[in-house]
């Protein structure tokens, strides 16, 4: 069966805590946030993810989305607190309550194409290093930086640190999604655009790097960029997996340029909602307009 995007990593039940101490729970995850982007800007999406007996019912916001969903069995489903220190989300502690089983390439059934795989992880562990090259030959790579840095101490509480691996596989990695702060762990540099190229120098073919004023993108050489414009942070929570599964979406059939206006303008009208995106591409298509004229 073919698909234009297969997504792999663990769906999350997130508990949400605002800079104010109000409490939410809801069903999280990259998965969860890049389907719905995704979908709803056309493409065709497989999401293959991990989770206990029992959490079908919790899942079905996942199906509706998905062309097709496989749910894999794990002795438990992940789940991970986040406090968010400041109103508009930019800061935020973050503990790993329970975790899933990671993933191992055989994973991705052997009858699935798709133009391009998504490793959408969240953590260190949830997909291995080793799945980068092992699916190369099956679509192109698109990979997170969060899921390759982001790691659990023994409390739980999720750090980042370095990706140790960054020399070896970004020579097979197509499309590389990090945010600022992640760019800069991975280059040492605080400069965008100069991580971005870095990261490039390295193997990367296309680099995305979000910030919270906007996104730019590195392809052959050449910078392409477009603002957030939201007008208001609600749902600013999976800016960045949203923002990289429109682009992907886009760019099956469009260039850099448009990929990444249309991006940040699907993004942008996400955050003035919680929850996943849920707007149509001709919302987008409108924003996008008026966004050019400012």
């Amino acid at each position: 069966m073919d698909f234009d995007i297969a997504m792999l990593g663990h769906v999350s039940k997130d508990i949400i805590v605002d800079h104010l101490g109000a409490e939410t729970r809801l069903l999280g995850g990259a998965v969860v946030q890049s389907c719905a982007a995704a979908a709803r800007a056309g493409a065709k999406v497989l999401v293959v993810t991990k989770a206990a007996a029992g959490e079908a019912a919790s899942l079905e916001p996942l199906r509706r989305e998905a062309a097709r969903l496989i749910v894999l069995p794990s002795p438990e489903t992940t789940s991970i607190l986040n406090v968010f220190k400041t109103a508009d989300h930019e800061r935020r502690d973050t503990k790993l309550l329970s975790r899933a089983a990671p993933f191992v390439a055989s994973d991705l059934p052997a009858e699935i194409s798709a133009r391009i795989i998504d490793l959408a992880g969240l953590f260190v562990g949830e997909l291995p290093d080793s799945l980068i090259e092992e699916l190369k030959g099956r679509g192109r790579i698109a990979a997170d930086a969060q899921g390759l840095l982001r790691r659990a101490d023994p409390s739980g509480a999720m750090l980042f640190a370095d990706w140790e691996g960054k020399r070896r596989y970004l020579p097979s990695v197509d499309f590389f999604k990090t945010d600022a702060a992640e760019a800069e762990i991975l280059t040492g540099l605080k400069d965008r655009e100069a991580a971005a190229r870095t990261l490039a120098s390295w193997g990367a073919q296309e680099v995305m790097v979000t910030h919270n004023s906007e996104v730019i993108v590195l392809v052959e050489g050449r910078i392409f960029r477009a603002p957030f414009t939201p007008a208001n942070l609600s749902g600013r929570t999976g800016r960045g997996d949203t923002t990289f599964a429109s682009y992907l979406t886009r760019r099956l059939d469009h260039d850099p340029q448009d990929a990444v206006r249309f991006a940040a303008a699907l993004c942008s009208i996400k955050m003035e909602k919680p929850g996943p995106f849920s707007g149509s591409i001709g919302e987008v298509l409108e924003r996008m307009e008026r966004d050019a004229k400012r």
